[in-house]
């Protein structure tokens, strides 16, 4: 599902670029959830094995740490650099998608936290049931999610955020995750 920003190379995936970082955190989410889709029929086989239960702790890691990071970059730099870069002209459209998308994190994250129960069981090493009612839930809205970041969020980040807005926000990322900027 990574596309490249129109105006900017290639994804690098690296903070000095943050929409391709941003977009390339989807491919990674997506491979979570590929995992997580795979889980449900191999754990219901052969249950809580060794490849389970390391496979269930990764997705556990991805989840609590770079998915949680990722949801906080677009609502504390992302989000408002764009509203921002909207002043003086009517925002009521870019306010509804990232209200509406912030919302949908909530979403995500309440779903995840229901995954996550079982997650921690199998890891854990007891063969207990993940359903896959639940992951199907977290995966399609996934799916969903990143799709309109994809197709909508980022294409108009790149058109509306300057040099300096996307400076700040890789800046942020990186201290978010405790890194030291360069220079």
């Amino acid at each position: 599902m990574s596309i490249g920003i129109p105006g900017h190379p290639p994804p690098a995936g690296g903070f000095e670029v943050p929409l391709e970082m941003l977009s390339a955190c989807h491919t990674r989410i997506e491979r979570q959830c590929a995992t997580l889709r795979r889980l449900v029929p191999h754990l219901a086989r052969l249950g809580a094995d060794e490849e389970v239960r390391t496979a269930a702790a990764n997705v556990m890691r991805y989840f609590d740490t770079a998915a949680k990071h990722h949801h906080e970059d677009e609502e504390e730099d992302l989000f408002p650099a764009l509203i921002e870069s909207m002043a003086g002209s009517d925002p009521v459209c870019l306010r509804e998608m990232t209200q509406g998308l912030a919302a949908e994190h909530r979403e995500l994250e309440a779903r995840w936290q229901h995954v996550r129960v079982a997650l921690e069981q199998i890891a854990a090493g007891h063969s207990v049931l993940l359903r896959s009612e639940d992951v199907e839930a977290l995966v399609g809205l996934y799916e969903r999610h990143m799709e309109c970041e994809e197709r909508e969020l980022l294409p108009m980040a790149a058109r509306l955020l300057s040099d300096d807005d996307l400076e700040r926000i890789g800046r942020a990322m990186r201290k978010r995750r405790g890194i030291d900027f360069p220079g």
